[in-house]
């Protein structure tokens, strides 16, 4: 009897980078700051950038752009501490504030000349004004909004996954024939890594050749944002987040009951907000926000890859749901099979009374 044919073995294609692009060398983060603060984002990046760096075996950048009184060496020292090898310090005084020309050219320069194969900026309202920009103007491929960085060795490629179908599936796009890669990354979705006080770097001091009277847009004030009354939940230590599981708005009560004794912040998933029982700013997931909180309690939330996006990374995840086959007990911490609307009012008098007994001994 013949052996039936066997099929053919598929092998990974390798990709021969031209000379050109093998030039490029060197993982990039850009520090954004706004008066002398760095935005969390980039120091986020700057330990996910160190793992890529030494993945590639080649060096970790940070990329800071400041008016020349901006203290840009303190801000270069931060970049240090937090594991980048040196600085690329472009100071200029129409780069005091941000806007989006001399930004673009200035970054965009930086790039033409020192040649980075990898280049990453926060998904904040800057970063992805400043990552499409620059994109455009060096003509390379820009991912935005990754939940995760990777690097293929063999192609010596950044493979950038992100959400894809509204958040039902995870796509991983390389970029092969343009340098340098490009990525956004929201805040919250990479670890903080630890500072080393102390540690520092080489910095590459290069000048902006634009002067005030080339940029169109001018900044007449400064309005400080003021945020201290609506919800940080990308900083919460913890949140307790609610679904559609909870079966009604006035269910939805439970929720509140229980983040007021804990002191936390409230969240729900994008069905909440979409029926009208939580505001948009309260959203976690890949349409909302992104979190690292120590706890996370989700009550009533299947765990669909949208909402998953937002909130994997907490430290310890509690899940409440009446369903034993929903997809949150998969990757919960500690799993509850419970009808929310009558487990909370218990879970909630019970932290109540730990607390008060915290209290009273001391």
């Amino acid at each position: 009897m013949s052996e039936a044919p066997q099929a053919p073995v598929k092998r990974k294609r390798k990709i021969v980078l031209d000379e050109r692009l093998q030039a490029y060398k060197g993982v990039w983060v850009v520090i954004e700051q706004a008066r002398g603060q760095v935005h969390p984002v980039s120091l986020e990046l700057l330990g996910e950038g160190r793992k890529l760096a030494d993945s590639l075996g080649t060096e970790l950048s940070g990329v800071v752009l400041c008016a020349p009184g901006a203290d840009g060496p303190a801000l270069c020292r931060e970049a240090f501490e937090h594991g980048a090898d040196l600085c690329y310090l472009m100071q200029s005084e129409v780069l005091k504030a941000y806007r989006n020309v001399p930004f673009t050219q200035g970054l965009s320069e930086l790039v033409n000349v020192y040649q980075p194969e990898i280049l990453l900026l926060g998904a904040t309202t800057q970063g992805r004004d400043l990552a499409g920009s620059v994109a455009t103007a060096l003509a390379t491929g820009l991912t935005a909004d990754c939940t995760g960085l990777a690097i293929d060795l063999e192609n010596r490629s950044l493979l950038s996954t992100r959400p894809t179908f509204g958040g039902s599936l995870l796509c991983t796009i390389v970029t092969l024939s343009c340098r340098p890669q490009m990525a956004t990354v929201r805040p919250r979705v990479m670890a903080m890594p630890a500072r080393t006080p102390g540690r520092s770097g080489r910095v590459v001091a290069h000048p902006l050749a634009l002067k005030e009277d080339d940029v169109i847009t001018k900044v007449l004030a400064f309005i400080a944002d003021d945020t201290r009354d609506k919800p940080q939940l990308p900083y919460a230590d913890i949140i307790v987040a609610g679904g559609r599981g909870l079966g009604s708005r006035e269910n939805f009560r439970l929720v509140w009951d229980l983040a007021r004794v804990l002191g936390a912040e409230v969240g729900g998933s994008r069905p909440v907000v979409q029926a009208g029982w939580l505001d948009l700013d309260r959203q976690v997931g890949q349409s909302g926000k992104t979190v690292r909180p120590k706890l996370y309690i989700a009550a009533g939330i299947s765990g669909a890859i949208q909402h998953r996006v937002g909130m994997e990374g907490a430290d310890c995840i509690v899940a409440i749901n009446n369903d034993p086959g929903a997809p949150i007990f998969g990757f919960a911490h500690l799993g509850v099979v419970a009808d929310c609307v009558r487990f909370l009012p218990v879970l909630t008098d019970a932290f109540r009374q730990k607390l008060a007994q915290m209290k009273r001994a001391g």
